[in-house]
């Protein structure tokens, strides 16, 4: 009755452990360059992983009882830390200090561009459009500032751009023109 049962569900468990050694399918059986890389046989380096410390086991493990904690204690309970400014209960330093200073909300940050990199602009023209076709500039729309790092390889026109002193200067020395 019992053989009757298990030929309804199917194969049992150790079916594939009862096939003949040559139909069995076996990571092993290749040579390792020729064994085929899938995600079931994937495994971490020999030696790269350790178990998983296990503890409050008793006193045998070595750390039974308090589980490494030592004793009572703020350290010894659950979640048993403390904020990064906590200074043992006395006034800390971020609140004993004055405040200091101003962030300005409406300062719009500038993107910077130096004159070495214009030699990816193919055009003669730069501008905020030119830059970001370039793929030198994030956003086309918003403010950007020429900076004289490098030299300028020919003379360009430059419009809509902001630009720093030394950066004038060689765009200008180049025979270039900036315009508004």
């Amino acid at each position: 009755m019992a053989e009757k049962k298990s030929a309804k569900r199917g194969p049992a468990r150790g079916a594939a452990a009862k096939r003949p050694a040559a139909t069995r399918r076996s990571s092993k059986a290749a040579p390792p360059e020729q064994r085929r890389l899938t995600l079931s046989s994937l495994s971490p380096a020999e030696g790269s992983t350790q178990s998983r410390k296990r503890v409050g086991r008793g006193p045998g493990s070595g750390l039974g009882k308090t589980s490494g904690k030592g004793h009572k204690g703020h350290k010894a309970r659950t979640g048993g830390s403390t904020n990064p400014g906590f200074e043992g209960g006395q006034m800390p330093m971020y609140r004993r200090l004055p405040k200091r200073g101003f962030t300005n909300p409406f300062r719009e940050e500038a993107q910077v561009v130096n004159l070495v990199d214009l030699k990816k602009v193919s055009a003669e023209e730069v501008s905020p459009e030119t830059l970001y076709s370039a793929g030198l500039i994030g956003k086309p729309d918003s403010r950007v500032k020429l900076l004289g790092t490098g030299d300028a390889d020919r003379a360009y026109t430059v419009r809509g751009v902001a630009l720093s002193a030394p950066a004038r200067a060689k765009i200008e020395a180049a025979g270039g023109k900036i315009e508004g």
